[in-house]
């Protein structure tokens, strides 16, 4: 093999010769040609400059189109890690369709361009992005692509990529793709990069166990800002249903404490409804259903009873129950029989289903809708 001053002066000699061998010549005499080329470069590159690097450049890239993906994947591995790599055959090994060539450069290489790296996450499968989510310094073009393509593995890769950069819209959606998905939640609230306004969000859609999870992981600092935001929300829902000078603590422990001896079951429901006791109440259905018990608390004192039937139905009580609640919450006109019946025709036909994700609606969103 020539040395490098050599190559650089015959080069179009060079890649002629190459030309003749590869196509006369047979798999193992092209794949012992690539590797020569392959140790030359990596023997002498670093000293070479940019122009004599192109040489060598130009005979990699033919030479990669007529080997199998064994001798491209060796060649990826060789170069991943090379700052002054030739470019061009670089960005050829990325595209490659078979994830075994690719995925070095993907995960490693700075000489990947972000044009290459938008394209390769644009058309590729998710092997190809779950490569690439690891990539170190990734920008809002690439992020945002992944965001919108990728499957529940790469977006938790991506959410432990701390110099992965995201867009607005791309924060919104790894938010919005990690509503049933409490392992990405748990891993986007650890951001320390998370904008307030995101980490609100999250905190909103999250269960009581993910915000457990945060709390028990997150920095000092983050730990603060967590409970910051958590007290606004407890404010904001005892403002809105006036519930401000009730304390709700002694009513969740018993509950809590009920739910742990197995207790916590429709006769205890219904004899809370009996005593007037709806602090229990609004306790177990919170407890039930995952949701604050001021959301409970607001839902059973509200003029309407047909929203009542929906936690209850999430948290799997049976009718005798709640009719009781029906019965006996606290508001200034009581229900007639009437529209009890009415009530436990449209509580036989609420599916367990529909009842749970419109709570779950109610969290997200921090209101009781329609």
């Amino acid at each position: 093999m020539q040395q490098p001053e050599q190559l650089m002066l015959s080069e179009h000699s060079i890649i002629a010769e190459l030309e003749t061998a590869v196509r006369s010549g047979s798999s193992e005499k092209r794949v012992n040609t690539l590797r020569q080329v392959t140790t030359l470069f990596l023997h002498d590159g670093e000293r070479l400059s940019e122009e004599q690097i192109q040489v060598f450049d130009n005979v990699l890239c033919m030479l990669v189109s007529r080997v199998e993906a064994r001798a491209r994947a060796e060649l990826s591995k060789c170069l991943a890690l090379i700052d002054y790599a030739p470019i061009d055959v670089i960005q050829r090994l990325a595209r490659d369709d078979e994830i075994a060539v690719a995925e070095s450069v993907l995960k490693h290489s700075t000489r990947l361009t972000e044009n290459t790296l938008v394209e390769v996450a644009s058309t590729k499968g998710q092997a190809h992005l779950m490569a690439i989510s690891g990539r170190a310094h990734l920008t809002e073009a690439v992020t945002d692509i992944i965001v919108d393509r990728g499957e529940r593995s790469v977006l938790r890769k991506l959410a432990t990529n701390a110099t992965a950069r995201f867009s607005e819209d791309g924060y919104s959606g790894m938010l919005a793709r990690a509503e049933d998905d409490d392992e990405l939640t748990e891993l986007i609230g650890l951001r320390v990069d998370l904008p307030p306004k995101h980490l609100r969000d999250l905190l909103r859609r999250a269960t009581e166990t993910v915000r457990t999870k945060l709390m028990a992981q997150a920095s000092p600092e983050l730990q603060q800002e967590i409970q910051r935001v958590l007290k606004t929300f407890t404010d904001a829902a005892r403002a809105e249903t006036g519930l401000s000078a009730r304390d709700f603590a002694l009513a969740e422990e018993a509950v809590k404490r009920m739910k742990g001896l197995n207790e916590l079951n429709d006769a205890a429901i219904g004899w809370f409804a009996e005593a007037r006791r709806f602090s229990e109440i609004a306790a177990a259905l919170g407890l039930l259903n995952n949701v604050p018990t001021e959301l409970m608390a607001k839902v059973l004192e509200g003029p309407r009873a047909d929203l009542v039937l929906i936690p209850c139905r999430s948290a799997g009580i049976g009718w005798s129950a709640v009719a009781k609640i029906l019965r006996f919450r606290p508001v200034k006109h009581g229900i007639d029989p009437e529209t009890l019946r009415l009530a436990e025709k449209d509580y036989s036909r609420l599916s367990l289903d529909t009842a749970q994700r419109t709570v779950r609606f109610w969290m997200v969103h921090n209101k009781v809708g329609k």
